[in-house]
C-alpha cells in the first residue's frame, strides 16, 4: 500500500483523518497560495486544495497526497482566517443571524490520477450581541479559523442549525474523503484487523 500524506498543518484535519485508522503522515504545504477571487467558492477551494496537494506531491511523488482548503462564503464575501481581532469581530457581526455556506475543497493525487471535489454545508447563526462576540473573541478560538469560528469548539454556541456535512465545516468531509481513497488503494474498513 502506498504512503498517504496529509498536506496540511491543521490539527482538525489530522484528527478527522485519524478517525479512519489509516496510517498517514503530515507534510504541510508552505506554498504561497494563489487566490483567484473570480472563481466560484467551490472552484476556489478546489484550486487551493490542488495547489497544496501538488506542492507536496512534487516532493513525495511515490505517495498519495491529500490537500484540502476551507472557506466561508456569505453574500459573495469569501471569509478566510481573520488578520486580527477587529477583522474577526467584523466577520462575526456579518454572520450574526444569517445563513452562510462553508466550502471545503479536496484534492487527492498520485502518479496515475488526480481527484478534485468540494463539499458545501450551510450554517445558520443565532443573532449575536456584542457581549457574545466579545466573549467568543476572548476565547482566542476565532483567529486561526475560516470565518472566525470553530464549530467543533466554543463556536458551537453561535450555531442555530446546519444543513449538510458537519465535518465539512470542521475542515474535512471525511466520509466522502475515505470513500474517494478507495480509488487510490485504501480501504478504511480494512484498517482494523479483528483479533479473536
Amino acid at each position: 500500500m502506498k504512503r498517504l500524506i496529509l498536506a496540511s498543518a491543521s490539527p482538525r484535519r489530522y484528527e478527522l483523518l485519524s478517525l479512519t485508522l489509516l496510517p498517514f503522515e503530515t507534510y504541510p504545504s508552505t506554498l504561497e497560495e494563489k487566490m483567484d477571487l473570480s472563481l466560484t467558492p467551490s472552484r476556489l477551494v478546489e484550486s487551493l486544495a490542488e495547489q497544496k496537494a501538488a506542492d507536496i506531491f512534487t516532493q513525495k511523488p511515490d505517495c498519495v497526497v491529500l490537500g484540502a482548503d476551507t472557506i466561508v462564503s456569505y453574500q459573495n464575501n469569501r471569509l478566510g482566517k481573520p488578520k486580527d481581532r477587529i477583522e474577526a469581530a467584523e466577520m462575526l457581526r456579518m454572520l450574526s443571524g444569517q445563513t452562510h455556506d462553508v466550502y471545503t475543497g479536496v484534492c487527492l493525487i498520485d502518479q496515475t490520477k488526480k481527484l478534485i471535489f468540494s463539499v458545501k454545508t450551510s450554517v445558520t447563526f443565532y443573532t449575536l450581541d456584542e457581549n457574545t462576540i466579545d466573549w467568543y473573541l476572548n476565547t482566542g478560538e476565532p483567529f486561526d479559523k475560516a470565518g472566525s469560528y470553530g464549530i467543533q469548539g466554543s463556536g458551537s454556541l453561535l450555531v442555530e442549525k446546519i444543513d449538510g456535512d458537519y465535518f465539512n465545516v470542521v475542515g474535512l468531509p471525511i466520509s466522502k474523503v475515505v470513500r474517494s481513497l478507495k480509488d487510490f488503494g485504501f480501504s478504511f474498513t480494512e484498517s482494523v484487523t479483528k483479533t479473536e
